[in-house]
């Protein structure tokens, strides 16, 4: 049987017009060469904001501690008589006292407390986000407010001294004697650094494998012998850092004292600290800030070796 065969002719295609491109088709992607300075000009702003407020600062600082400059005068370079001096001055002895005193109250709370904190609020239970953003509050509230509220409670006239007065044990001078002020302060620290660190805590324990802990019930051990062996192991990476976080924070306490002590440092400024002095000696009109500068190059230096310490102890554990 013959077989018709049916030719199909293609459409033609219209002429393509100068300077435009086929429907359908994408723009083909230029490649340009990367200037070598390209990143530089991203990184620029923040380069230009870390050189002017930390970098500048911090040179000035070192430059000004070898010479006897005033707020009013350049000064002169002296060497190492600004050093000398403070070996032999009381106030930098009381103040460094006090710093170190504070740390090792401060810091030993911060490290188990917050660990403590969250263990309890790591539990889904209802109501429990309210307790975890209560907790938190005092981290997100101004120093200055939750100083002048520790202030208000604290007061001869305040609401735990009137507590202590109707139970008869009488008013006691929580910001009048020197180690009740000091005590109160590292107290109002504790308080508010409950909550920061407790959510790091709770970021390290979310990492514990439930495992371990079944492992360690079905083995007999119980909830403080769980946390000994495997809770403090798991998160001990994290209680270095917040011992290390918490110990320059509170060498450098400022804000607490000056907030219940006063600017004088309490009585015959015995609760002065090392920051205090430092912002008490360099201000002014007649401020001594090259007495100063040299001040905060030795609360540099005690930082860093701090931070050398605890970063030693940490590997040494490791080892």
């Amino acid at each position: 049987m013959p077989t018709s065969t049916v030719s199909r002719t293609r459409p033609a295609r219209p002429a393509r017009q100068p300077g435009r491109r086929p429907a359908g088709r994408r723009p083909a992607t230029r490649i340009r060469r990367q200037l070598p300075t390209s990143p530089w000009l991203f990184a620029a702003p923040g380069l230009l904001v870390t050189g002017a407020f930390v970098l500048y600062p911090f040179v000035s600082t070192v430059i000004n501690a070898f010479t006897d400059r005033r707020t009013l005068l350049p000064g002169h370079f002296v060497g190492l008589a600004n050093f000398r001096e403070l070996l032999h001055d009381d106030a930098f002895w009381t103040g460094l006292r006090n710093s170190v005193l504070y740390m090792a109250g401060v810091v030993p709370a911060l490290v188990v407390l917050p660990l403590l904190l969250a263990l309890l609020v790591q539990k889904n239970i209802p109501g429990i986000t309210f307790f975890r953003s209560a907790f938190y509050t005092p981290v997100v509230a101004s120093i200055v407010v939750v100083g002048l509220i520790w202030v208000w409670l604290l007061d001869e006239r305040g609401l735990v001294n009137s507590l202590l007065d109707m139970v008869g044990v009488g008013k006691v001078g929580f910001l009048s004697d020197q180690w009740l002020l000091l005590l109160s302060a590292m107290a109002v620290t504790v308080w508010k650094g409950l909550g920061y660190y407790m959510i790091v805590y709770l970021a390290a324990l979310a990492n514990v494998p439930r495992e371990l802990h079944e492992a360690a019930a079905v083995d007999g051990a119980g909830a403080v012998r769980r946390f000994l062996t495997v809770t403090v192991p798991a998160v001990r990476s994290t209680m270095v850092l917040v011992a290390a976080l918490s110990s320059v924070a509170a060498f450098k306490v400022f804000s607490e004292v000056y907030l219940m002590a006063g600017p004088s440092g309490g009585p015959a400024g015995e609760d002065t600290t090392l920051v205090m002095l430092i912002q008490r000696t360099g201000t002014g009109l007649s401020g001594r800030v090259g007495y100063a500068s040299a001040l905060s190059l030795v609360v540099f230096v005690i930082t860093v070796i701090l931070m050398l310490l605890v970063l030693r102890a940490d590997r040494k554990e490791e080892s």
